[in-house]
């Protein structure tokens, strides 16, 4: 006699890796890396909002065939915490908000005719389509914003073949081809996002370009007190307070 076991969505596992390559580029990697690296940073003080890159969403219970991996993802009004995978059940029924594909040769049909299936039964209220190669895609940035249940094309600025860029009413951020080479872009500040790396060495720039202007002032200061000038004088030559200039020379005087 046979006995038949039933499985419940409990005891499903759901794998967080195919064992496939995260990327088959070096330029599908840096830009997928880019993008989530930079817009994590944008959103890095909103605790509701969650960015991933190729990492699988389950978007049925029981069932892990359903399953996407975006190269880009970002989720908003749930909890901002490393996850092996997002399983949709679980963030309570939140899908994500905006998805980007960065699209190649073997991606393209499901990028193209598959996942926007896909992402409009799920709500995805924006999916932006990317082809660093301009092989596959003309132009080679496009964006659909969902309206109504469908996806419309969102227009593009286009300044030439490979330079253009399209609004994210999701981000409120504008994505920009520059040559080519995927940028996102703060319209308030006018200012293209940074990855953390990139905010790190901007930081340790400006701090180092802070030391050596202090050193210079500190450099004058000193020159100027062995010359017989007091902290006053100082201070009136070099359009500084009578602190500042003594907070240069170490309260020496």
């Amino acid at each position: 006699m046979t006995i038949a076991t039933q499985i419940t969505p409990e005891e499903i596992q759901y794998p967080s890796s195919d064992g496939e390559p995260m990327a088959e580029s070096d330029k599908a990697r840096d830009y997928m890396i880019y993008g989530v690296e930079a817009v994590d940073a944008y959103f890095q003080n909103r605790r509701d909002v969650y960015v991933s890159a190729n990492s699988f969403i389950y978007y049925e219970e029981g069932n892990k065939e359903a399953v996407v991996a975006p190269d880009l993802y970002v989720v908003f009004g749930v909890y901002k915490r490393k996850r092996d995978n997002y399983q949709v059940w679980k963030e309570g029924g939140i899908t994500p908000d905006f998805v980007m594909e960065i699209t190649s040769e073997t991606t393209q049909d499901k990028d193209q005719i598959t996942k926007p299936e896909i992402y409009k039964d799920l709500g995805v209220r924006e999916y932006f389509q990317y082809d660093p190669s301009g092989d596959y895609l003309n132009p080679i940035l496009q964006g659909l914003r969902l309206v109504n249940g469908e996806y419309q094309r969102i227009p593009a600025n286009n300044i030439a073949f490979d330079t253009l860029w399209l609004y994210s009413e999701v981000l409120e951020l504008e994505v920009h081809l520059i040559s080519g080479e995927l940028r996102f872009k703060d319209p308030q500040t006018g200012e293209f996002l940074k990855t953390y790396k990139e905010l790190e060495q901007a930081r340790l720039a400006e701090q180092q370009a802070r030391m050596s202007a202090e050193s210079a002032l500190r450099s004058i200061a000193t020159q100027l007190l062995n010359s017989g000038m007091n902290l006053a004088q100082i201070a009136q030559m070099m359009n500084l307070s009578t602190d500042e200039v003594q907070r240069l020379l170490g309260g020496s005087q």
